[in-house]
């Protein structure tokens, strides 16, 4: 079980003194509280001698001030001992939120949301609980046992031998039990996982599942995996609802020997009444801490279960990371020439092995502040090539550079911070349209803010909204048109005042009179900086200072409008079509 709680230790090393001071304050919680029955013991010898005013005022005085010092030290454990459990949750929340931030895109694509969610959120809750009450109550019930079972031997060595014979029992049947419950725990939070992925799904795809009448098969599905689930937490809740019994049966035993043995050797007065009752009483008043060792034993094996579930996405690497940049290279240095030196890439399937390749031999250079567009089929690897220059994937070391720099030598923040990024597919926060703005420049004043929007051609719209730029737009923009959220994308791309600006089919559903506007504010705000569009539309590449066609993963054609057009290739076929289309659209 140690070997699995490794992962913990640095966390518990940054409390080691507050850990002191909480053990200390158990320590004295159960030194003062060991006292109770002793105090019982010795009033009930000396009442037998005679009964005064003045006794009972002691013996009672002096039991309710055990029992306050009790209070106060066992306040202080609480709260100092859950206090750190509380703080090694935040920690290691952060550190888990940290370390999934670091994640390339890929790794994304191989998990579900589900269940990284649920190791978050289950998981972490169950750490904190054995860090927390597992640590507080194994200390109590070890240090109360030890101090009861030397006032025990001071009564009757042979009677505290006795008591014991039934508490080997206890033990075996409690690491028994252990396994299975740690076992049985694993396959709950694997479920959990599973329907908190299911869940995620459902609620992310919600109008795809009411568009396809899914609702009641998604529903019955979700039932069976809850299902599922209530089966596996009975199945622990069986185990569970056996330890705490079993070992309030054994400790019963342990009663009926003390009473049989007991009630002998106060007869024989080898032993008083009140040494009776004190021995008595100490066995009652360990009836708690043996029930909650079964309770522990839960707690350290769902614990451990969980520990080792969070291990494994603190101890998963980011595969794109700063080991090969240079710390000195900041974003002013960055320039904007971008160059693909005989590129050749190809996506991992999960299970490691090389997929074929998605580019082949790409040879390109985009000089600094100049235009590129990118034209070819669906799948030619258009928007894969633009992921590789701000390193979304990383490709293969020397093949791409940036002003003759590999992207590998720039820190991933500064590279990432001289690029505007315009994804295929456009993602808004629940926010407000303001704050999904300045998302990538919070910085931005609110003139640059209205200016980056002017330039999205998207500004007057939202100016006319009832709460204009503080309008909330929903989960992922579910209130704006899809026009509105590539524009709002441009604008949070474009107030970054970017060296590279990328747009990847990012005006595709927008009209093409907004189109001719948005790409005359590009050009004129874009001017001495690099731009790459990709696209469909022969209308939006037309006036880039090159064009290159991708097909099959290779550039097959490259050069002008014009020139394209001479060589009546592919982009040429592409202009044709478009043409006959708009003509055909005109005479309806």
């Amino acid at each position: 079980m140690f070997e699995k709680l490794k992962p913990l230790f640095p966390y518990m090393r940054r409390y080691t003194r507050t850990y002191v001071w909480g053990g200390i304050a158990a320590i004295l919680s159960s030194a003062v509280w060991v006292f109770f029955p002793h105090v019982i013991g010795l009033a009930v010898d000396d009442l037998n001698h005679g009964v005064t005013n003045r006794k009972i005022f002691l013996y009672a005085g002096l039991l309710i001030g055990i029992s306050l010092a009790k209070g106060v030290f066992l306040f202080l454990t609480r709260w100092i001992l859950i206090g750190i459990s509380r703080d090694i949750e935040f920690d290691m929340r952060n550190d888990l939120f940290l370390q999934l931030e670091k994640q390339p895109a890929e790794y994304y694509q191989q998990r579900r949301t589900g269940d990284i969610m649920a190791r978050m959120t289950n998981d972490l809750n169950a750490v904190r609980m054995l860090l927390g009450p597992g640590i507080m109550y194994s200390l109590n019930t070890l240090l109360f046992s030890v101090f009861a079972l030397y006032f025990l031997l001071r009564i009757s060595p042979l009677l505290t031998l006795a008591a014991l014979v039934p508490l080997p029992l206890a033990s075996i049947f409690v690491q028994v039990l252990g396994r299975k419950i740690h076992e049985r725990f694993e396959r709950i939070q694997a479920m959990f996982s599973d329907i908190s992925a299911f869940a995620q799904e459902n609620f992310s795809a919600a109008r795809l599942i009411r568009a396809f009448a899914q609702e009641q098969a998604q529903v019955n599905a979700f039932e069976t995996a809850n299902k599922e689930y209530i089966r596996r937490g009975l199945l622990l809740v069986q185990l569970m609802g056996m330890l705490w019994p079993t070992l309030e049966f054994i400790l019963g035993l342990a009663m009926v020997i003390v009473l049989l043995l007991g009630g002998r050797l106060v007869i024989a007065h080898k032993i008083t009444v009140g040494n009776f009752t004190a021995f008595s009483t100490y066995l009652v008043m360990l009836t708690w801490p043996i029930i909650a060792l079964g309770w522990v034993v839960n707690l350290f094996e769902r614990g451990t279960a969980s520990v080792v579930r969070i291990h494994e996405l603190l101890a998963e690497e980011p595969t794109i990371d700063d080991r090969d940049a240079a710390a000195s290279l900041i974003g002013d240095d960055i320039r904007g020439e971008i160059e693909f030196r005989h590129l050749t890439f190809h996506y991992d399937h999960p299970d490691g092995t090389p997929a074929p390749a998605v580019l082949r031999d790409i040879s390109l250079t985009i000089p600094a502040g100049s235009s590129l567009a990118l034209v070819g089929p669906t799948g030619a690897g258009k928007t894969t090539l633009v992921n590789l220059i701000p390193r979304v994937y990383d490709a293969p070391a020397g093949s791409v550079l940036i002003d003759g720099r590999p992207v590998r030598e720039y820190p991933l923040d500064t590279l990432r911070e001289s690029i505007g990024f315009v994804p295929q597919e456009t993602f808004l926060f629940s926010e407000s349209i303001r704050e999904n703005i300045l998302f990538g420049a919070p910085d931005a004043s609110h003139e640059q803010m209205l200016g980056a929007a002017q330039s999205a051609y998207i500004r007057n719209e939202f100016e006319a909204f009832p709460h204009g730029f503080e309008t909330v737009v929903g989960e992922r923009g579910l209130t704006l048109s899809g026009g509105q959220k590539q524009r709002t994308a441009l604008a949070r791309a474009l107030v970054r005042e970017p060296k590279i600006l990328i747009l990847d089919d990012s005006l595709a559903s927008v009209d093409t009179y907004t189109e001719e506007r948005i790409l005359e504010e590009l050009r004129n705000r874009m001017q001495g900086r690099t731009t790459i569009l990709i696209s469909h539309r022969v209308s939006t590449v037309r006036n880039a200072d090159r064009i290159a066609v991708l097909v099959d993963g290779k550039i097959a054609e490259l050069g002008t409008h014009d020139e394209l057009l001479e060589k009546a290739g592919y982009y040429a076929s592409l202009h044709e079509k478009q043409q006959l289309e708009e003509e055909l659209a005109g005479a309806r």
